[in-house]
């Protein structure tokens, strides 16, 4: 097992995640972009938390293999690159319009196990009263995201008042 932080350029990109509720069935439809494999479990979770951070659904969604599981803390999942596709379309919007668009995730600890990259998190937004904490596990292959568990639970953040439309 080995310790591992992530660089104060990739701090800075860095944002998270989990918006996990999944979006409505009759989301628009989208056309996924080409997937964008990397060469280390590290920088594939770098690049994915810099797409949170700057709310770029087309590079989020390259990170992700075909048959990717995201799994919650409340036990969901979300199968496959479409369906979680679908789950960041809404998650990547503006607070206006139930997304989290703004927030910025800065890892406190990063644990690299083979090829599961383990970040425990702050997340930090204009729009939160209080900083929010959580972690999250992401398995890696050929590159890509495979599997990911997350500890994201969107009724526990504590809003500005008045809170954004959810």
């Amino acid at each position: 097992m080995s310790k591992s932080s992530f660089g104060i350029g990739a701090l800075i990109a860095l944002a998270i995640v989990m918006f996990l509720l999944p979006t409505d069935a009759s989301a628009q439809t989208f056309k996924l972009p080409p997937q964008k494999p990397l060469p280390t479990p590290e920088q594939v979770v770098i690049e994915h938390f810099a797409a949170l951070n700057s709310c770029n659904w087309n590079r989020m969604m390259a990170q992700y293999s075909d048959d990717m599981i995201f799994m919650s803390k409340n036990g969901a999942t979300i199968e496959g690159r479409e369906a979680i596709g679908q789950m960041f379309q809404k998650a990547l919007a503006l607070p206006a319009k139930g997304g989290q668009c703004g927030m910025i995730l800065i890892p406190e600890r990063t644990v690299v196990v083979g090829n599961t990259v383990n970040v425990i998190w702050r997340a930090e937004a204009p729009f939160f009263a209080q900083p929010y904490r959580g972690s999250e596990a992401f398995e890696t292959r050929d590159g890509l995201l495979a599997l990911q568990v997350t500890t994201w639970d969107p009724s526990a953040i504590k809003y500005k008042k008045p809170a954004p439309k959810r």
